[in-house]
């Protein structure tokens, strides 16, 4: 049986005849509220049986209304809350007209219930109804969203808690979920027929030749190698408003609080193509959870939340007052606001975007050189540089076959290859490099129990993420998903270490279904359990993973554009020997 909780839709919203400043006054509470008691306030399911709707809709944000699809006629789709032990079954019904599905983003079951068309099954047919039946094997903050087509960027997203079945190993006294994404008003075929006809086509915040953030010798560089350092998201604020829970700016999702309690914020980046920056200003947040998995506590001011990742945080507001959450978009053309307030109606100050940033030559694989740095051996070995001189343009583009490793596809599709790529999961986030506060990172993340299988890894796998970002063309090892890519096998069982490489100017959130796996940050504490890194520019990311799920797994970058143009392949886990089509 399905429990239906609470209610709340800004799809409604339009019916009311709200526009522009005045929406936000005007909306009812339960439009604009999260939990009054201890969970959250938004459309709830749970139980053994669950049932979904897929349709089509319209959504009303900022007094514009715009095509959804939704489910169950909210957008963000309804929080589904389970218990780790139980059994479920989802019945999901597709009333579009088209082909449809639903992934379980971080969840471990079997893989023909992964949820991914052409991959672990057929996907769910105009019309017709598919049911999801897998035990829930795990506590923690998760989401599902569409894995057909670009559906996930019309609003086919949302959140999904699981209890734990024991003691909460980070108690707290009132919850909200807190889900992060992108809306455009445009249809998403049209967003990737504009990043596709003209490089940069979003990026509204060009360097010029009066910025002062850049010297001569440095704008000279980027010059000569034809890129921008100004070109960090594809698609950003230019088109898009970032929703909290489905609310704009504007509309101010206000979550309550009792000041001295510790509330649990969980937050999902349900974002097709955004990274974001988080913080609330004069309210220390202690991270708890990372990707569902418990982490041991740390306090942060502020931290980087890469798409499809989740940070469960405590803050304990002191105050009879509000808090403004800001979630600014990675290259600050937006952001994301909601409040935390004991009372309904209260806000507080409402920071200014920050200066824009812009991406360094250790964003494009060179270790941290930067113009008029002296050449160093290193690059001077491999002919960028006269030894002593000060560094130039070095040529980048594919012309330069000593940089090329021999398992990367050469062909228009690869516009660069990195020639000195470091592991960055110890950096700050771009733009946040020089804040004064406190700014999380990789390395800051312990896992409050390890890891269970304890044996080193017995080899290794290199996997290239690969794209020209001029024409928008992106793939693993510079071949796309159906055209050519060999899928990535691994052995029932066996521990391996893949190293993802980044060869691209642009941040690569890596997302493997079906499995967790330990990053690899060569700290004492241990290493965080994940199933999304964020593999930064110009950079490396490891990570170590048991095989112990037979089947067929998507592998990919969770940008949704980047996965739809090919930056995706298959992870076949079999018995040794058994390499046929079937698990």
């Amino acid at each position: 049986m399905t429990h239906l909780l609470g209610r709340r839709s800004l799809l409604r919203a339009g019916a009311l005849g709200l526009a522009g400043a005045g929406l936000h006054a005007a909306l009812p509470a339960w439009a604009r509220t999260g939990s009054a008691g201890l969970r959250p306030e938004m459309a709830t399911l749970s139980g053994e049986d669950i049932r979904l709707r897929i349709a089509h809709d319209m959504f009303t944000v900022g007094g514009r209304t715009g095509h959804a699809i939704t489910l169950n006629g909210v957008l963000p789709a309804p929080l589904i809350r389970l218990r780790e032990g139980q059994n479920v079954r989802l019945h999901v019904e597709n009333s579009l007209d088209e082909d449809s599905s639903i992934h379980w983003h971080g969840l471990i079951l079997p893989f023909h219930m992964d949820g991914v068309p052409g991959i672990s099954f057929p996907g769910i047919k105009p019309r017709t109804t598919f049911t999801y039946e897998f035990p829930i094997r795990q506590a923690g903050t998760y989401w599902y969203h569409s894995h057909s087509g670009l559906q996930e960027q019309l609003g086919h997203y949302g959140p999904l808690v699981i209890d734990p079945a024991g003691a909460e190993p980070a108690p707290y006294d009132r919850e909200h979920v807190v889900v992060l994404s992108d809306w455009s008003f445009s249809h998403p075929h049209q967003l990737m027929a504009k990043v596709k006809a003209k490089g940069g086509y979003f990026n509204r915040q060009k360097q010029t030749l009066t910025d002062g953030d850049m010297s001569a010798a440095e704008r000279a560089m980027w010059g000569a190698m034809r890129m921008d350092p100004t070109d960090i998201a594809d698609i950003n604020g230019s088109t898009y408003v970032f929703l909290v829970n489905g609310h704009g700016p504007a509309e101010n999702w206000t979550g309550l609080f009792r000041p001295g309690e510790r509330v649990r914020l969980r937050i999902i980046n349900a974002s097709a193509m955004t990274i974001f920056n988080l913080r609330i200003p004069g309210l220390p947040m202690t991270v708890v959870e990372a990707d569902g998995q418990p982490v041991r506590p740390v306090e942060t001011d502020e931290f980087q939340i890469s798409v499809a990742e989740t940070y469960d945080v405590i803050v304990t507001p002191p105050a009879d007052q509000a808090y403004t959450l800001v979630a600014e978009a990675i290259d600050r053309s937006g952001m994301a606001r909601a409040t935390l307030a004991p009372r309904l109606g209260m806000v507080a100050a409402v920071p200014a975007l920050r200066e824009r940033p812009t991406l360094s030559m250790r964003d494009m694989g060179m270790g941290g050189m930067g113009a008029g740095d002296a050449c160093a051996p290193e690059h001077a070995a491999m002919g960028h540089c006269t030894p002593g001189a000060p560094m130039t343009a070095m040529d980048h583009s594919m012309r330069d076959k000593s940089l090329v490793p021999a398992t990367v596809k050469v062909g228009v599709g690869v516009g660069m290859i990195a020639p000195m790529p470091v592991d960055r999961t110890g950096d700050r986030p771009l733009g946040l490099e020089k804040e004064p506060h406190r700014v999380l990172t990789y390395h800051d993340l312990a896992p409050l129990v390890p890891f269970p299988d304890k044996r080193p890894p017995a080899r290794s796998v290199d996997i290239h993420l690969t794209g020209n970002m001029e024409r928008f063309m992106w793939s693993l090892d510079g071949r796309k998903m159906n055209e050519g890519a060999e899928p990535i096998r691994f052995e029932r069982g066996e521990r391996v270490r893949v190293n993802l490489i980044n060869n691209s100017m642009m941040n690569h959130p890596i997302h493997i279904h079906g499995h967790f796996f330990e990053l690899v940050t060569g700290q004492a504490h241990g290493h965080p359990i994940k199933h999304t890194v964020n593999v930064m520019p110009g950079g490396k990311a490891s990570f170590d993973l048991t095989a112990d799920a037979p089947g067929d797994w998507a592998f990919h970058c969770h940008l949704l554009f980047h996965m739809h143009a090919g930056m995706m392949n298959v992870v076949k886990v079999r018995p040794m020997g058994d390499a046929g089509d079937a698990a």
